[in-house]
C-alpha cells in the first residue's frame, strides 16, 4: 500500500511539473501570435524592454506612433531576426533561473550566420595583427616578440605606416584607407588574374552598407525594380522596401540544385516591363544565401550576357566565396568571368560584395567588408563617393581586418603554417557539418534537402501534413513559422521560416546554419529527429 501511494504521489508531481512547463512556455509566447517579422507592433509593445514604456503606441500622445512612421520602414521585414529569435531570446533568459522548467538546457542559435557566436575560433595572425595596430605601445615592447609572430608585427608597423599619424581612432578616407584598398586590389588581382583598381573599391561595415548604398543610388521610386533570387537574403527585400523600390521575384529551380535558369530572368524581367517597372539591375548571391548552391562558371557567363544584352546594373553577393565544400564546383567572382568574356569597363557596370563576416573567418562582430565598383561612368561614381562620404568611413578595425583577408600569410611567412592549419581545419569542419545535417535532414519524414555546395546553410522542404497547415491558420501563422515554433519550444533549436526568405507558394522550408560546432551536432540531430517523428505523428492526416 505504502508503495503504491508513493507511486502516486510521484505521478502528482511530475504531472505538475509538466503543467507549469507548459503555463511557462504560454506565458512566454502569450505575445508572440503575430507574422514572424520585426515590423510587427505587438512585438515591440509586449515588453517594456522593448518599447521603453509598455505602453501601446496607438493611444499614446507621444509625437511618434506607428501611423506617422515611414510606412517603408513599416513594410521593410528582417525574418533573420524575427518573431522566432525573440522568443528564443526570452527563453534564454527564463533558462538561467528555471533550468528545469524546459526539455532542454540551452539556445542553440542556427538562425544567422554568426560564427564565433557558436564556437569558432578567430584566425590568429588576423588577431594578432589588429590587436598591435590597435595597441601601438605593444610594437614597442622587447616581450611582443617573444608573444606575436614576426611577420603580424611586420604586417602591423607596414598597416601604421599608412595611416596619418599611425592613429586608428582617426577617421580614414571614406573609402577607405588608401594602402589597405591597394592590399585588396592585389588580393583581387591575385584570385582573378586580371587588374583590380584600389579607386574601385569602397570600404563598408560588412557588405549589408554596401548593398543599401547601391539601392539607395538605383532606386528612385517604385517603378524602379531589382531582380532578386527567391528564395532570397532578407537584406534585399528589406533595402528595396526602405527605398521604396520593387522587388522583381525570379525563382531559383529547387528540383535542379536550386539552379538558376536565363528563362525564368526573361520572363520576370519581361513581366516587369509589362506592368511599367523599369528593371534597374540584378542581384546574383552566389554561392547561395540561403540555398547553398555554387553557380557553374557556364551558367555566370549567361548571367553576364543576360546583364550586358538588358542593359542591368550586376550585383554580385560574393561574401561566402571562401565556403564551398564539394570538389566538383569552384567559386568564380563574376569580375573573373566578365572579363574573361572581353567585357571590360565600358561594356557592364559590375559591383561586387564581400564580407570579413563569413568565410573561414566569421569577423561579424568587426563589421568590415568593401565593394569593387566597376563599369560606371565618372560623374556617377563621384555620386557614389558622395554617399560614401555621408558616412564619413566605415570602422578601422573592420578595414584592417578587410585587407588581411584578402591578403593573408604567404608561403615562408612566419605565420603561414599555423594559418593554413586554421583555415583547412574551420572550412574542412564546415564541409563535415553541412554533410552530416544534409543526411540528416533527408532521412526525415517528408523532407527533402538539396546538399550544401558552399555558405553556411541548409534549406529543407518540409512537406507538412493538412492538420498542421490548418493548426497554423487557425494560429494565424505562416505553417512554416508554426513549425520553427514547435521545434524551438521542444528542443531550444533556433531555426528561420522558408516564409522569411520567400518561396515558392504552396511550399514551406526552414534555413538552418551549419556552425554549431562538430561536438554538438550529433545531439542536434538527434533532437531535430525525435520532435519531428512527435510533430507528424500528432499532425498526421
Amino acid at each position: 500500500m505504502r508503495r503504491f501511494v508513493i507511486g502516486q504521489a510521484k505521478n502528482l508531481i511530475d504531472q505538475t511539473r509538466r503543467h507549469h512547463k507548459s503555463l511557462r512556455l504560454l506565458s512566454l509566447l502569450a505575445a508572440s501570435d503575430s507574422a514572424p517579422v520585426l515590423s510587427s507592433p505587438r512585438l515591440f509593445s509586449s515588453s517594456s524592454d522593448m518599447s521603453g514604456s509598455g505602453s501601446d503606441s496607438s493611444s499614446s500622445s507621444l509625437p511618434v506612433t506607428l501611423d506617422s512612421l515611414n510606412p517603408k520602414v513599416l513594410k521593410c521585414e528582417y525574418a533573420v531576426r524575427g518573431e522566432i529569435v525573440n522568443i528564443a531570446q526570452k527563453l534564454q533568459e527564463d533558462l538561467k533561473i528555471n533550468k528545469d522548467a524546459y526539455p532542454f538546457d540551452e539556445i542553440i542559435y542556427c538562425n544567422i550566420g554568426n560564427p564565433q557566436s557558436l564556437g569558432q575560433q578567430p584566425i590568429t595572425f588576423f588577431r594578432e595583427v589588429l590587436a598591435l595596430c590597435s595597441h601601438t605601445a605593444l610594437l614597442n615592447e622587447s616581450a611582443t616578440h617573444g608573444l606575436f609572430s614576426s611577420d603580424s608585427i611586420d604586417r602591423a608597423w607596414k598597416i601604421l605606416d599608412q595611416i596619418p599619424g599611425k592613429a586608428t581612432g582617426a577617421y580614414s578616407h571614406s573609402q577607405g584607407i588608401k594602402g589597405l584598398r591597394d592590399a585588396i586590389a592585389a588580393g583581387i588581382e591575385a584570385r582573378d588574374g586580371f587588374p583590380a583598381d584600389p579607386n574601385d573599391i569602397f570600404m563598408t561595415d560588412g557588405a549589408s552598407p554596401g548593398v543599401h548604398m547601391m539601392m539607395q543610388l538605383l532606386i528612385s521610386s517604385e517603378k524602379d525594380g531589382i531582380l532578386c533570387p527567391i528564395p532570397q537574403y532578407p537584406l534585399y527585400s528589406a533595402s528595396i522596401a526602405l527605398h521604396g523600390g520593387s522587388l522583381v521575384p525570379y525563382y531559383l529551380d529547387e528540383a535542379s540544385g536550386w539552379g538558376l535558369e536565363i528563362s525564368e530572368l526573361k520572363k520576370q524581367l519581361e513581366d516587369a516591363r509589362s506592368k511599367g517597372i523599369t528593371v534597374r539591375a540584378l542581384a546574383v548571391i552566389n554561392p547561395g544565401n540561403p540555398t547553398g548552391q555554387v553557380l557553374a562558371e557556364e551558367n555566370q557567363r549567361e548571367i553576364v550576357d543576360f546583364c550586358k544584352k538588358e542593359g542591368l546594373v550586376l550585383l554580385a553577393d560574393e561574401v561566402y566565396q571562401e565556403n564551398v565544400y564539394v570538389p566538383d564546383k569552384k567559386f568564380h567572382s563574376f569580375k573573373k568571368v566578365a572579363r574573361s568574356m572581353g567585357y571590360g569597363e565600358k561594356d557592364i557596370c559590375l559591383v561586387s560584395f564581400q564580407s570579413i563576416s563569413k568565410g573561414y573567418y566569421g569577423e561579424c562582430g568587426k563589421r568590415g567588408g568593401y565593394m569593387e565598383v566597376t563599369g560606371f561612368t565618372s560623374d556617377v561614381r563621384a555620386q557614389i563617393y558622395k554617399l560614401a562620404s555621408v558616412n564619413l568611413c566605415s570602422n578601422i578595425s573592420g578595414q584592417i581586418l578587410a585587407s588581411l583577408v584578402m591578403s593573408p600569410p604567404k608561403p615562408g611567412d612566419d605565420s603561414y603554417d599555423s594559418y593554413i592549419a586554421e583555415k583547412e581545419g574551420i572550412l574542412s569542419s564546415l564541409a563535415k557539418r553541412a554533410k552530416t545535417l544534409e543526411e540528416a535532414l533527408n532521412k526525415l519524414e517528408g523532407v527533402t534537402c538539396n546538399r550544401a555546395e558552399g555558405a553556411m546553410y541548409l534549406f529543407p522542404c518540409i512537406n507538412l501534413p493538412q492538420k498542421a497547415i490548418a493548426a497554423a491558420e487557425a494560429a494565424k501563422t505562416a505553417p512554416d513559422a508554426f513549425y520553427c515554433k514547435r521545434l524551438l519550444n521542444a528542443t531550444g533549436i533556433v531555426v528561420v521560416p522558408g516564409s522569411g526568405f520567400r518561396q515558392v507558394p504552396g511550399t514551406w522550408h526552414f534555413r538552418c546554419t551549419i556552425l554549431p560546432q562538430e561536438e554538438k551536432i550529433p545531439a542536434i540531430v538527434n533532437r531535430l529527429t525525435e520532435f519531428h517523428k512527435n510533430f507528424m505523428d500528432e499532425f498526421r492526416n
